[in-house]
């Protein structure tokens, strides 16, 4: 049972990786000082339809209540956090209550959210069953909503008090929702760890079989990122945006759920490595390896005419990654080592859009 501590002194929390994991979870609750909290479990409709009974199950006669959004990402609303809220206090729940998040990163953040408002704040358990948020969103505490003007502007940093991977749950997984996850994979790979890029490789697209051990090894990154840079104060944490700051621009440059997050990232990752090429002399030989990887997955490559690249512009100038009116922009220098760099100009974004019409 692989398990990876993120230290954060008294906000500290185990992330346990194991297959079959889902059907233990009220023992495994019991066992972390959890079994005095009444959970509310909150899930898609999707999600929910394949695994909430077993999740249910697990506790026997005295069983969360359950609370289901539309699956997508339109449900990352300040309007749906509020209805799950108003549901779980005419449910009866209180301060002495536990949300348990069972679903991928739109179910993650919401529920993350929820419960870091929920009468000021109640505690949380991440049950990720999506690539993305098994190796990356259910682990670091940032939880929020989406608006009109951009992805995730509204939120809190609300750690989890336990997170339970079971690599299980991607059987369910569609082709698309599956392959979007690498992005996230392939990005830690980028940043830190240019060693897991033969490990990734070997792994079938066409089947669902992915490593425990390998899901480990990409949390525990993203765990060491998060001791070191908790509220992203320090450009370390900064590390993690690595194609995000283009991709988030695309992302919302489209109705939400229109382009899945995973998807615009590997074009952002495809932009970053361009603008590395030119600012942090990244080999072209390292980028033909990060997007070898990236046409293994399936992900896309070329934006398409129909996103005018004027529109990601200003998406992407409403992103956090901006400090000051100064773009914050991740470069790699070599696979396995990112740097946060502030000479990016808005005229070297375009052209990195652009090329990604090639």
């Amino acid at each position: 049972m692989p398990t990876v501590q993120v230290a954060l002194a008294d906000r500290s929390y185990p992330v346990v990786v194991e297959n079959g994991l889902l059907a233990k979870t009220a023992s495994l609750l019991a066992d972390h000082n959890l079994s005095h909290l009444r959970p509310a479990i909150i899930s898609d409709e999707t999600v929910a339809s394949h695994h909430a009974q077993t999740l249910l199950d697990s506790f026997g006669e005295n069983k969360p209540t359950l609370h289901t959004v539309p699956a997508g990402e339109a449900s990352k609303s300040l309007s749906r956090a509020e209805s799950l809220c108003r549901e779980m206090i005419l449910a009866g729940h209180d301060r002495r209550s536990l949300v348990i998040a069972l679903g991928g990163g739109v179910v993650g953040d919401l529920a993350g959210f929820v419960a870091s408002i929920f009468y000021r704040g109640i505690p949380f358990v991440q049950i990720p069953t999506t690539i993305v948020s098994q190796v990356d969103s259910s682990v670091g505490g940032k939880t929020g909503v989406n608006v009109a003007e951009g992805k995730n502007l509204l939120g809190a940093f609300h750690q989890p008090k336990l997170v339970l991977v079971d690599p299980n749950t991607l059987a369910t997984l569609p082709p698309r929702e599956f392959h979007e996850g690498f992005a996230e994979a392939i990005k830690h790979a980028a940043i830190r760890d240019a060693e897991m890029l033969p490990d990734l490789l070997s792994i079938d697209p066409e089947k669902r079989d992915v490593p425990a051990d390998l899901l480990a090894r990409n949390i525990a990154i993203k765990a060491r990122v998060v001791e070191a840079d908790e509220y992203e104060t320090k450009d370390i944490r900064a590390l993690l945006n690595f194609g995000h700051t283009i991709g988030h621009g695309i992302e919302a440059s489209l109705p939400y759920g229109e382009t899945l997050h995973g998807e615009a990232i590997a074009l952002g990752i495809r932009a970053a490595l361009f603008i590395s090429e030119k600012h942090s002399a990244l080999p072209s030989s390292e980028s033909e390896k990060i997007l070898s990887l990236l046409k293994h997955f399936h992900l896309p490559l070329v934006l398409p005419d129909t996103i005018p690249t004027a529109t990601v512009l200003e998406k992407l100038a409403r992103d956090k990654k901006f400090k000051s009116g100064k773009i914050r922009f991740v470069t790699l220098s070599a696979i396995g080592q990112a740097q946060v760099i502030e000479s990016v100009t808005l005229a070297n974004l375009e052209e990195a859009i652009n090329h990604l019409r090639s």
